[in-house]
């Protein structure tokens, strides 16, 4: 299905600003528009050029602001928590791009699944903390879910039109980062501001410093087996620098199809947008000779123990995988914050994880006591 019309939760951050990079491309109505509120005059830009319907502001203060600097337009301004469900209920738009940070995208995935709308998923957190819940009511709503990182629209773009009883495993890849190829002992005094110069990709900080630990190819393991039904055991995670190859699926005749471009987000998000009609971009062709070579390695998971840890929490399944990415998301805060070491997160995201008890995941209230838990958990190891 290509879309004519969206609604963009997120819209100030890399993915919200390429998206609307991809919308005036193929002249896609942006019908509603949201942030935090931390980067009003992008977000006034963004009114002004796009004329949404809604733009929903989180911050309270930055919404009575922007009323003011927007008063010229026939944008409706609304504030607070829960803005973002209001501006949901109130758009006609068939699909939202969420692409919120962290865990405040769950409730937007929800929302616009609730009222029927397709989702097309910058939010890896939605299906780490609570994939089981968000699938079930997909299902129950017929909705689609569209994989936007773009290892997982690489994934999807693999296995369309293969039987997945075909498929024997996906080769999940991985830039492997800045810090490629060292050792636990040359980690522990990177700084921040090392840490946030990614060698392939523009990103968000806390991302940024994911790909480093390579917690986000943790995160994007646990999105892969919720989004295909594949188990862990048939998803290899491969180091490939260049990230050209954006994630591969081999079947049982030993066959490997690979998904190539350049790495650009604005390719994933127009294929989510255009619902797998291919299109013309602006991007740049493939130059194959040009690039010479392409690298694969093994990760070092002795070294970047994240990975082994997120194997663990999914097969441990439950709220595990909420306390995961609260305890991470907690111990990257610290880290840019200059208060613990690169190494100290591997360290307290582990700990903490052990330190909270298994517990079935029925609810989203389950999701809320698994992080009040973890946040207590984590805070007792750097008091």
């Amino acid at each position: 299905m290509e879309y004519t019309s969206m609604i963009l939760a997120g819209s100030t951050g890399s993915i919200g600003r390429q998206a609307t990079d991809v919308a005036q491309k193929h002249n896609l109505r942006i019908e509603a528009i949201s942030s935090f509120g931390s980067n009003l005059p992008i977000v006034e830009q963004q009114i002004r050029a796009f004329s949404p319907s809604v733009c929903a502001i989180f911050d309270e203060e930055a919404a009575r602001e922007l009323k003011i600097r927007v008063a010229d337009t026939s944008t409706v301004i609304l504030a607070g928590k829960e803005s973002n469900e209001e501006m949901i209920d109130r758009c006609s738009s068939p699909i939202v791009l969420n692409s919120l940070i962290g865990r405040n995208g769950l409730s937007v995935t929800l929302a616009a699944i609730r009222s029927g709308k397709n989702v097309a998923l910058a939010n890896k957190e939605t299906l780490v903390i609570a994939g089981e819940l968000i699938l079930a009511e997909a299902r129950a709503k017929g909705v689609t879910i569209l994989p936007v990182d773009s290892e997982h629209c690489a994934m999807a773009q693999c296995l369309r039109g293969e039987d997945p009883s075909t498929v024997s495993r996906i080769l999940l890849t991985a830039s492997g980062g800045p810090f490629f190829g060292k050792k636990k002992h040359e980690l522990a005094a990177v700084t921040p501001e090392q840490t946030l110069a990614h060698p392939t990709w523009k990103m968000g900080r806390r991302i940024t410093v994911d790909s480093a630990t390579l917690m986000n190819k943790g995160f994007e393991l646990i999105e892969a087996v919720r989004l295909f039904g594949v188990p862990a055991e048939k998803i290899d995670i491969v180091i490939h620098r260049e990230s050209i190859i954006h994630s591969a699926v081999e079947y049982i005749d030993h066959t490997v199809i690979a998904q190539m471009s350049v790495p650009d987000m604005r390719s994933c998000i127009q294929y989510a947008l255009t619902g797998g009609v291919r299109k013309e971009t602006s991007l740049p062709p493939l130059n194959l000779a040009k690039l010479g070579s392409l690298s694969f390695y093994e990760p070092d998971e002795e070294t970047f123990t994240l990975l082994p840890l997120a194997r663990k929490v999914l097969q441990k399944g439950g709220i595990s995988p909420a306390v995961l990415n609260l305890a991470d998301e907690l111990a990257v805060s610290a880290y840019l914050d200059k208060k613990i070491s690169f190494t100290d997160i591997f360290t307290l995201v582990e700990e903490t994880v052990n330190a909270v008890p298994d517990a079935p995941l029925l609810s989203l209230e389950d999701v809320a006591s698994a992080e009040r838990a973890a946040y207590e958990a984590f805070h007792n190891r750097i008091a």
